[in-house]
């Protein structure tokens, strides 16, 4: 199983998963182009694609999604209410590329499990992934407001972990956001603070190697250097010290990650 980050932040997010027999992507919050562009950066195209899983109708989340399904036919994978959320938000899409995929079951493409499960957000039925190939395992979890033990349930243990990391908290604090999006991104549905992010880790992550992308910084409020430095000392606070089996690594809202073996 390989996976590349193609674009994290909040102008956009998606997420590219291939097995040597399928291909998904997670959400495609770009234009159509740019999926197009970075999927090509990485070695790849939409002619790999067998499919769109879809987290929540978020525009950031979903713009490019109509638009690659009718130039690539591709199917699209959602649950009940974030289609009927995303009707009229991404143009007509044909009754056989619509599919549904119900919160907390699993679906099997080949080797490939992919399991769907609930996060805490303010969309209306938002739920990420974890992906199951033999005996390695990849979780893809962002925007969530805090990071439930049911969430951790699914994820822990994990190969690789796409992790939220949103936030600086006094970033946020002082920064020039009105008081109500400061509200909502610091309730529990809104977005994971860098420190938060890296106590729901702590509890999830196993003794083995394991990568941790952080992923949807938010480009007002946080930094690389500073969320990468804030995970790794609330680790080490927790026990784990990063760079022995715990790696840290970046995601980009402009270039992809390196496409890795999970």
């Amino acid at each position: 199983m390989r996976f590349s980050v193609l674009a994290s932040g909040s102008t956009g997010n998606s997420i590219y998963v291939e097995t040597d027999d399928h291909a998904f992507l997670v959400d495609a919050g770009l234009s159509a182009k740019r999926i197009e562009q970075q999927l090509a950066a990485i070695g790849r195209s939409m002619e790999n694609v067998n499919g769109i899983l879809v987290t929540h109708e978020h525009s950031d989340h979903i713009k490019g999604i109509g638009v690659l399904a009718r130039r690539h036919k591709v199917p699209i994978y959602a649950n009940e209410k974030t289609w009927n959320a995303m009707n009229g938000l991404v143009g007509e899409v044909p009754l056989e590329q619509r599919f549904h995929f119900n919160m907390e079951t699993s679906l099997s493409f080949g080797t490939l499990d992919i399991q769907s499960f609930a996060v805490s957000h303010d969309a209306v039925d938002p739920m990420f992934y974890v992906f199951h190939e033999r005996d390695r395992k990849l979780s893809i979890i962002t925007d969530t407001g805090y990071v439930s033990d049911r969430m951790k349930g699914h994820i822990a243990a994990s190969d690789a972990f796409v992790f939220e990391s949103n936030h600086d908290v006094s970033m946020l604090q002082m920064g020039r956001y009105p008081w109500s999006i400061k509200r909502r991104i610091l309730s529990d549905v809104g977005h994971v603070s860098n420190e938060d992010a890296a106590i729901a880790m702590s509890e999830v992550v196993a003794e083995k190697q394991t990568s941790i992308y952080l992923s949807h910084l938010s480009k007002d409020n946080n930094m690389k250097d500073l969320a990468r430095m804030s995970v790794s000392q609330t680790l080490e606070a927790c026990g784990i010290r990063t760079g022995e089996f715990v790696h840290l690594h970046d995601t980009d809202a402009e270039q992809p990650t390196t496409l890795v073996t999970v």
